[in-house]
């Protein structure tokens, strides 16, 4: 199969590329704005790759002969300028839909996330039939929630065309540790700054819990969909829920639980100073996600996760 994966170099992109690559069964074209330094796969195949941005490139030659889409584009930062990531992350998602109803790719599989479900008020696992308004007011909840009617409208206009959308929780993995301590933490953390000789108290908002989930896994997730004739949403989530205990057993530090107001009024203070890379509004998401089930995955994609939860964030942490 021909595979077109866009975002290939971002956190997810670059584990499927590897994971797509790895069996020599598909010719990869990899998507990106900048080609990435280095390789990305084990060399078993070969991976094409294109410069094109989703937002404004012209994206029917790279679709030419495509036998399926891995739409995986996405800017979380500048969170300052919504403008920038509205261009990318929901117009570049119409744009790159229109050109595969022109091009009649028969397969999309499109990254969704946990932040598109509607906030909840409980731990109960929900499954894939849970509302998608949206965690918070935050931009990157805000269009993840919109990219959904999106494709609620493609699939209504083009029943041709087999759709997927993967929900995962918190996607982590070790090759991309420094861009999401950028993402999440700015520019000016560094891994010293997590050294757990050098973190004795970690200050974490009463009653978070959240999921996480390795990106190697998610990666195979995204093959299984493209491979199966499968269609609709799927959660993906590690086994294991992180509390506050959770993750300071990860830094080896003291958890201080502190009220979520208190803590939310901080960091939009710091956003709007530009000393934090995220507002407010994101720590209100986080903090009433809800939990996955994630029994479709397992039992049409034959998927398990091979990592767990702490697994996961245990490699952001200790990633270069």
């Amino acid at each position: 199969m021909r595979v077109v994966v866009t975002g290939a170099s971002g956190n997810l992109g670059t584990a499927c590329l590897r994971e797509l690559a790895a069996g020599g069964d598909h010719e990869v074209v990899g998507v990106a704005r900048r080609r990435p330094p280095g390789p990305v796969a084990d060399g078993r195949s070969s991976i094409t790759w294109r410069a094109l941005d989703v937002g404004y490139d012209d994206l029917d030659s790279v679709l030419s002969g495509a036998d399926a889409v891995v739409h995986l584009s996405w800017m979380f930062q500048p969170t300052h300028r919504p403008a920038e990531t509205w261009q990318t992350n929901v117009i570049g998602t119409r744009r790159l839909l229109d050109a595969v109803r022109r091009r009649g790719v028969p397969v999309v599989v499109c990254a969704s996330s946990v932040a598109a479900y509607s906030p909840v008020d409980h731990d109960r696992p929900i499954d894939e039939g849970w509302h998608t308004d949206g965690a918070s007011t935050a931009a990157y909840c805000r269009e993840k929630a919109y990219n959904e009617r999106v494709l609620d409208a493609f699939e209504q206009s083009s029943p041709g065309t087999r759709v997927v959308r993967l929900r995962p929780s918190f996607v982590f993995q070790r090759s991309a540790a420094s861009e999401q301590r950028r993402i999440f933490g700015g520019p000016l953390l560094r891994p010293a700054m997590l050294d757990r000789r050098f973190v004795p108290v970690l200050p974490v908002p009463r009653g978070l819990r959240m999921q996480a989930v390795h990106a190697g896994d998610v990666a195979r997730a995204v093959a299984a969909a493209v491979e199966r004739p499968v269609s609709g949403a799927f959660n993906l989530a590690a086994d294991g829920v992180l509390g506050a205990e959770d993750l300071g057993a990860l830094l080896d530090a003291r958890p201080v639980q502190l009220p979520p107001g208190l803590m939310r009024a901080g960091l939009d203070a710091a956003w709007h100073a530009r000393m934090a890379p995220v507002p407010g509004s994101l720590l209100s998401a986080v903090m009433s996600l809800p939990m996955l089930a994630t029994e479709r995955a397992r039992a049409e994609l034959d998927w398990t996760p091979r990592h767990t939860a702490e697994q996961a964030v245990g490699d952001m942490l200790e990633g270069a």
